[in-house]
């Protein structure tokens, strides 16, 4: 069932996943869903999958996309607890600078720039998390009924 709504305003150099991860620890948020807009800086990382998508195995390498200027952005995601219950943001997000757009996972680190709009919507009575997937090695989530 829905809970709080927080509406944060992410300032020039915060990066993501982690200061939502620490806000998240702060106002003891477990799980959520997220929405986002606003600048993202250069030297920000995304990942774009694994570099071969065929074959899926622990310690694949990614494809981990480089953004070299300011960019654009929106993204929408999901708070979850890992099996420590520490929160994970699980943050997919598209960047885009003139006719040019990069779209991938923020897990990487993606820096703001001048800021970024954050709502964060708590669900309560969530039994959901994350775990690590042995077999291919990402952080899956689990739902229990």
């Amino acid at each position: 069932k829905p809970g709080r709504i927080f509406i944060l305003r992410l300032e020039q150099g915060d990066v993501l996943p982690f200061d939502v991860e620490k806000f998240a620890i702060e106002h003891n948020i477990k799980c959520a869903g997220v929405q986002l807009l606003g600048g993202v800086d250069a030297g920000s990382r995304i990942i774009s999958g694994p570099v071969n998508g065929d074959v899926i195995i622990p310690g694949m390498p990614l494809n981990i996309n480089m953004i070299e200027n300011v960019h654009e952005s929106l993204g929408i995601g999901t708070i979850f607890p890992n099996e420590q219950g520490y929160p994970i943001l699980h943050l997919h997000i598209g960047c885009g600078r003139e006719k040019n757009t990069t779209t991938g996972c923020a897990r990487q680190g993606v820096k703001v720039w001048m800021y970024m709009e954050m709502i964060i919507y708590e669900l309560m009575d969530c039994k959901a998390s994350r775990y690590i997937d042995e077999e291919s090695g990402f952080t899956l989530l689990k739902v229990e009924r």
